[in-house]
């Protein structure tokens, strides 16, 4: 019984430790994870509107499928949805959109000026190119 305690107790990791930066790049990083989601956001960017109505005309999944992808991208912030009657207009949210890109940047920025390479990526390419 003490075995399972320290596994589920002191063994996993709770996202709640770490930077609050890293948790809006770790949220920002799995609701774009997802296709549908960045199919969603680039139609919504191609129109250069807010869109009145179903999205799902426009993307190959279900309403219910769509609704819940754009649910994932309000709760994130990355858009708006405005009840209009019995339609919803979607909109881009632009400043927020910035926001996580500047985060974004900011953090491989910071990755990136460590300047240090790995020696065996050779032999990694290698081994990615013979299979």
């Amino acid at each position: 019984m003490s075995y399972v305690y320290i596994i589920k107790n002191k063994g996993m990791i709770k996202k709640e430790n770490f930077e609050p930066d890293l948790q809006k790049l770790a949220g920002f990083a799995r609701v774009l994870s997802h296709p549908a989601r960045l199919a969603i956001l680039k139609y919504l960017a191609e129109t250069r509107s807010c869109i009145s109505g179903d999205i799902s005309d426009s993307i190959p999944l279900s309403r219910s499928t769509v609704s819940q992808h754009l649910k994932e991208l309000r709760d994130i912030g990355l858009i708006h949805g405005e009840i209009d009657g019995l339609k919803i207009n979607y909109c881009l949210c632009c400043p927020e959109i910035d926001h996580f890109l500047e985060l974004f940047d900011n953090f491989f920025n910071k990755v990136k000026s460590v300047g240090f390479e790995c020696s065996s990526i050779d032999h990694l390419q290698e081994k990615c190119t013979t299979k």
